[in-house]
């Protein structure tokens, strides 16, 4: 806490009641910082340390009793029964028509000071250091992730309405979608009706987690930046503290949504299919909040971060094999479409769902009509044999995105806009 004058304006009974309230803080561990100005002798014993200052030099610093002791040692004893307070502020008082001897006075405390024991030890604890491979920051790199994490995840925790209500809004969608595909059967229609439902669910999730976390680095920017360039923390301990504090959410959330409607819209019944799918739908939650965290890095403000966040989702979404089957996607597309985690987290999802069903329900008339799984798969150009493969790049992508998300915040760390 930084207190400017406190008492002003106080009686001394009061003003000895607020700096008892500050010291009963500072004894619990807080570090209180307070300029105060004629404070009774109660009040001035209250403090810790003190630092008297006269011309722009620091005449002492140090306990209240060690500030006695230099005086005294000077030739300069504060009087008995005078507060000690008062008694410094009139040495170090520049007089009207007594300035020359007053400064004087002043250089010599100023100067003595510099020279002590205290003073020594002072100018020594804090000399810049000339070795060149001394670091710029003010803490080893442990040190600062250990505060920086617990910032963050102090951050993420500090408003339980807003996890509340993203959790809130995840009952609700989640339910939504399981009354809406509610039931499906395997047939003609029940086979369209669950891969809608799935490239549903991949793309809810997609759109609730990069909006999650698309103002975060760009709104926190120049507050980074000056802690940054005050020697508080690194550009990568900050970067891997806010993507580590939001990870326990990012993991929650799908596995609430996807719990919540995979039986209603009757997907694969088995338990490992059930876990299989939790897992996938994880990993395509955290490659959006990555691809989420790289726009707000690249993004000068908020309002730009919302505006191209939209438009640059839509491609890989078209790439994802629902809308446009993988085998018609252009040439000249083809390298973004392996950038699209809608792709491989619709085959790794339809992999899961169809493999092992040997039967769909079609009449004798329907040519057209998959009669297992595996034509179902093979109808949107996937293969049952790219499981781990699909896995393997989502995992990659989450990496990807992050490293990038990461250099072009170390970008506009050292760029001035």
């Amino acid at each position: 806490m930084f207190c400017d004058e406190p008492t002003s304006g106080l009686d001394s009974f009061m003003a000895q009641n607020v700096v008892s309230v500050l010291k009963a803080m500072a004894n619990k561990g807080k570090t209180v910082v307070s300029t105060i100005h004629q404070p009774s002798s109660e009040v001035f014993s209250l403090f810790d340390k003190v630092l008297l200052m006269a011309e722009g030099r620091v005449a002492f610093l140090g306990s209240t009793d060690e500030a006695c002791t230099f005086f005294k040692q000077m030739g300069a004893a504060c009087p008995s029964n005078y507060n000690p307070a008062d008694y410094f502020i009139q040495i170090l008082a520049v007089i009207p028509t007594r300035e020359d001897s007053c400064k004087q006075t002043i250089e010599l405390i100023c100067d003595n000071f510099q020279n002590s024991e205290i003073g020594l030890k002072i100018h020594h604890d804090t000399e810049p250091r000339t070795d060149l491979q001394r670091s710029p920051y003010k803490a080893s790199w442990w040190a600062q992730m250990r505060a920086v994490l617990w910032r963050s995840w102090m951050a993420t925790m500090k408003e339980p309405v807003l996890i509340k209500v993203r959790i809130l809004q995840t009952l609700l969608v989640g339910l939504l979608i399981g009354v809406i595909y509610y039931g499906q059967e395997l047939n003609q229609d029940g086979v369209m009706n669950i891969n809608g439902a799935i490239f549903i669910l991949i793309t809810n999730m997609t759109f609730q987690n990069v909006f999650a976390v698309i103002n975060v680095f760009c709104a926190e920017l120049p507050v980074f930046k000056r802690e940054h360039f005050n020697g508080m923390y690194r550009t990568d301990v900050y970067f891997l503290c806010k993507t580590i504090a939001e990870i326990p959410v990012f993991i929650v959330i799908p596995v609430i949504f996807i719990s919540i409607s995979y039986y209603m819209i009757g997907l694969s019944p088995g338990p490992e299919r059930f876990w299989m799918a939790v897992f996938i739908l994880t990993l395509t939650a955290n490659v959006a909040t990555s691809f989420g965290y790289f726009i707000s890095c690249v993004s000068y403000n908020v309002d730009m971060a919302l505006t191209i966040g939209p438009p640059v989702i839509i491609p890989f979404l078209l790439f994802g094999g629902f809308f446009l089957n993988t085998s018609s996607v252009p040439i000249y597309f083809k390298w973004l479409s392996y950038l699209s985690w809608f792709r491989y987290a619709n085959e790794a999802l339809l992999i899961n769902q169809w493999e092992g069903v040997d039967h769909i329900d079609c009449t004798a008339s329907n040519t057209t009509c998959p009669k297992n799984g595996l034509v179902v798969v093979e109808t949107l150009n996937f293969s049952f044999a790219n499981l781990d493969m699909d896995l393997l790049s989502l995992a990659g992508l989450i990496i990807g995105f992050r490293f990038l998300a990461y250099l072009a915040l170390l970008s506009r760390t050292y760029r001035s806009y």
